[in-house]
């Protein structure tokens, strides 16, 4: 997708502050895209604000927690404010704890819900309100390769995962009527900054060893395949789970 291809729009990517996240808001604004930088820490937003400033894009500030609510609401409001319309929703922020089901504790159910669950559906409800159906939108939802195989340990994120494509396929049928496109993106295990402590380089090489294009996945890869759901090369694909995986979960593990 090349230079300029979203152009006027305005796109709102929640926990993008660093990770994921901040190489979809760059692969936004450079295809042209105003986006809203959303994290709840204001100085992951204004960090990824400026570094998309620096490259030559259009980016504004969105510090606001859209694990609630009102804070979804206000963040898609901001959005409007800022560049006069809403196009685009990227639903990625999540918070993630891998345990065992005797070691699963209410708080950590209570947080990965509220932000890898509810805020997906508080942003959508918000979205849809605002999205102009003459022009229309696209709201791309990030969940994981462990919707479609699951590990041992993911019992929470893979619960919710799964449940954010029923979250895809039930807001695309309802949406449809109103223009608006509703896809979601399934990366494989992705390095980045904010997933270091959950590491392990042993096997994060048998991963890639596994892995059909022999290699583990980037945030610029899962920033492309989101890129080409919210643009207008997708127009016609609603309702659909594009797993970014480089093939692993097609391979015999």
């Amino acid at each position: 997708m090349g230079q300029d291809t979203m152009k006027g729009q305005v796109a709102l990517v929640t926990g993008a502050g660093n990770g994921i996240g901040r190489a979809i808001a760059e692969r936004l604004a450079a295809a042209g895209a105003i986006v809203g930088v959303n994290d709840l820490t204001a100085e992951l937003a204004h960090r990824g604000v400026a570094t998309i400033r620096a490259q030559g894009g259009r980016a504004f500030p969105v510090v606001q927690n859209i694990a609630r609510r009102d804070g979804a609401t206000a963040a898609v409001a901001q959005a409007c404010e800022y560049g006069g319309r809403l196009d685009i929703l990227v639903n990625n922020a999540a918070w993630v704890r891998y345990q065992a089901l005797p070691d699963v504790a209410d708080d950590t159910v209570d947080r990965m819900l509220d932000i890898g669950f509810k805020a997906v559906i508080w942003g959508m409800q918000a979205a849809a309100e605002r999205m102009d159906t003459s022009r229309g939108g696209a709201i791309v939802n990030v969940s994981s390769m462990v919707a479609f195989r699951s590990p041992s340990r993911t019992i929470v994120y893979s619960g919710i995962k799964s449940g954010m494509l029923g979250i895809t396929r039930a807001a695309a049928a309802e949406l449809g009527a109103r223009n608006i496109r509703v896809n979601a993106v399934c990366p494989s295990a992705i390095p980045t900054e904010g997933t270091q402590r959950l590491r392990d380089p042993a096997r994060d090489a048998r991963r890639a060893a596994l892995t059909p294009l022999g290699r583990l996945g980037t945030p610029q890869d899962i920033a492309d395949a989101v890129c080409f759901l919210a643009g207008p090369q997708s127009g016609f694909v609603t309702g659909q789970a594009l797993l970014v995986d480089g093939g692993i979960t097609q391979s015999d593990l």
